[in-house]
């Protein structure tokens, strides 16, 4: 099967609302994007997905919806349905554009059950061999604050996916055990910031595990053993695990270049081929790298896969 994703054309990208830390100055003013850098940087990297065999679905732009240049959270896939995400209301407005989007493609979109308990699709949500892996943290009202310490103000943004999500991804996959981790750092607000399985049949797993509680880390250190990667602060705050992983002729990694060298060696001898990808506008101005910028239809793979 020919791996597949969608992107989102970056015609209209911009930083709207400012919904993570990466997307407001150290003075809490929304940061500027350079169009036409993120447009070329764009490009570049759907051709190299196009070239290492992976088919690329573009999803329109809207001038409304700027963020709909970062597709991973616009739901899951479980076989050929397709269960829309609950988003953070600053970019719940992407939410038909994604169902029609998917419905073109011929995917059958049934409502995520869980109402209105926020959940955003497969940045918080994705396979690490036999199991899933799903990311949450304490929802916050975004807002300012003020602090004991200059410039004495701070925002809050709090994370995307509420704990209260797991009950209905047990229903959607039934098949397979999913692993429950809670986020505590705003700078890795979705899962797919700080944590990303590869390499055969996605059996290991990148992590930066200070972005976890200690709780989390533990029940990590105990599953993975020896086939967990601990991230260096350098590797994790170049959003090295925001990488897209898929099976081509053999296991590759999409990731940002910014990677340490050390980081490239260990990916290396995992047996996968990495290919290095510099979407640096996305992540500086946005908050979002690599992985991110795509949606994986390989969607939930079933048990035997």
């Amino acid at each position: 099967m020919t791996p597949a994703v969608v992107m989102g054309d970056p015609e209209y990208f911009a930083v709207l609302h400012g919904s993570n830390p990466h997307t407001r100055t150290r003075w809490g003013a929304r940061k500027r994007v350079d169009r036409d850098l993120a447009k070329r940087q764009w490009a570049v990297f759907a051709d190299q997905l196009r070239s290492s065999g992976v088919e690329v679905h573009v999803l329109p732009p809207s001038p409304d919806c700027p963020g709909l240049v970062y597709p991973a959270n616009a739901g899951i896939l479980q076989g050929r349905t397709f269960y829309p995400a609950n988003l953070l209301p600053a970019r719940a407005p992407e939410r038909p554009h994604y169902e029609r989007f998917f419905s073109g493609l011929g995917y059958d979109v049934t409502p995520f059950a869980g109402g209105r308990v926020r959940f955003e699709g497969e940045a918080d949500f994705f396979p690490w061999g036999d199991r899933m892996i799903f990311t949450h943290g304490p929802l916050k009202r975004q807002r300012t604050v003020l602090t004991w310490q200059f410039p004495f103000y701070k925002r809050v943004y709090g994370f995307r996916s509420d704990r209260r999500a797991l009950d209905v991804l047990k229903t959607i996959t039934p098949q397979r055990e999913i692993v429950d981790l809670e986020l505590c750092d705003e700078r890795y607000y979705h899962g797919d910031t700080c944590l990303c399985s590869f390499g055969p049949r996605r059996e290991r797993l990148l992590a930066y595990l200070p972005a976890l509680t200690r709780a989390s880390q533990e029940k990590l250190r105990a599953l993975a053993a020896d086939r967990l990667v601990a991230l260096s602060d350098a590797d994790a705050a170049c959003y090295a695990a925001n990488a897209f992983a898929a099976e081509i002729d053999r296991p590759h990694l999409f990731m940002t270049g910014a990677a340490s060298e050390e980081l490239r060696r260990r990916i290396g001898e995992a047996g996968v081929e990495m290919v290095t990808v510099d979407v640096s506008e996305f992540l500086k101005k946005g908050g979002g790298s690599v992985k991110c910028m795509v949606f994986d239809l390989a969607g939930v793979p079933s048990p035997q896969a």
